[in-house]
């Protein structure tokens, strides 16, 4: 989440007309994550998210996301519903962006994880699987390996503030793992998150009590999902070093697994996964380091700590 594009108190009144949730009774940007402009809403009804979609977000694809969330929450998984106007629309446009007010969700995410939240994530990412399975639309993942390559050369020169050589690094990088990616029909696919990182899981009292941010939602793997995981929740920083939490690891596939058991095939091709996972975080974050607007409000994320899983991955050789 991030604030790219501001509006005015009128203008944001005049779009609250065409809904039924009440008065505005205050609205504040949220600078976290880096894709679409969101605010939380606060209204005389209760709390709401507004988020604006920004310019790397298609139009014709937004139904896909906010029927996938309705359909997960009519199976049980506790995730944003798109809320819709007197007319019974949900997407609308505010600021000349496409906009959706959202339910909110208790909750908020955690600092520093631990095993058994990290076996929660697995199970709530399974459960998140297996519900996806019945949602027939097919959303193609733009950020696949076969992006990748394009996506480095977009980012043009890479200057020195990252590393002499980082660009060189990450183009050897992809030449070794681009070439053993999974070809399609090697392992099972369907919904899957793929952004599911800490800022977007909910707890609430030690239980997960929500996901949040489907926005980079698409069909592919579901081991790719559970390896993105593996870098978003399974690494400890300090000092400028990751630090691999093994027990983490062991309890997100666990977790998943008392779900969905993986296939032979997943298991064999995780830890390629987990470097192509690490890469992809890499080569977005790089690009919106160098992209980012200075007066956006948005947190940058620096691209260095995810090379270093890569390398951790590499190396090791295992998950």
């Amino acid at each position: 989440m991030a604030v790219y594009t501001e509006f005015s108190e009128e203008a944001l009144n005049g779009f609250l007309s065409d809904y039924a949730l009440g008065t505005l009774v205050a609205f504040e940007g949220i600078a976290e994550g880096v894709e679409n402009s969101n605010f939380l809403l606060t209204l005389s009804s209760g709390k709401y998210i507004l988020t604006l979609f920004e310019k790397r977000m298609r139009p014709d694809e937004l139904p896909w996301f906010l029927g996938l969330m309705q359909h997960l929450a009519k199976a049980g998984v506790n995730c944003p519903q798109p809320v819709e106007g007197k007319d019974g629309k949900a997407l609308r446009h505010l600021a000349g962006k496409p906009a959706v007010i959202t339910t909110f969700l208790n909750g908020k995410g955690v600092a520093a994880s631990t095993p058994d939240e990290c076996r929660q994530v697995g199970q709530a990412m399974a459960e998140l699987h297996k519900a996806g399975q019945s949602y027939a639309p097919v959303r193609a993942n733009a950020l696949a390996a076969d992006a990748w390559g394009p996506l480095l050369e977009r980012c043009g020169k890479i200057g020195d503030d990252l590393g002499r050589g980082f660009g060189q690094d990450i183009a050897c990088a992809l030449g070794k793992v681009v070439p053993l990616w999974p070809q399609p029909g090697d392992l099972p696919i369907g919904q899957i998150h793929a952004d599911l990182f800490p800022d977007n899981v909910f707890f609430q009292n030690g239980s997960l009590s929500g996901l949040i941010d489907f926005y980079f939602a698409c069909t592919d793997m579901f081991a790719y999902d559970l390896a993105i995981c593996l870098n978003a929740w399974c690494f400890e920083e300090r000092e400028g070093s990751v630090i691999y939490r093994q027990d983490c690891a062991n309890s997100l596939v666990e977790g998943y697994e008392q779900v969905r058991p993986l296939t032979a095939q997943e298991r064999a091709v995780l830890p390629v996964l987990a470097q192509g996972a690490a890469l992809r975080f890499v080569l977005t974050r790089l690009y919106d380091w160098i992209n980012t607007p200075s007066d956006a409000l948005v947190t940058r994320k620096d691209p260095r700590p995810y090379m270093k899983r890569f390398n951790h991955f590499s190396k090791v050789g295992h998950v």
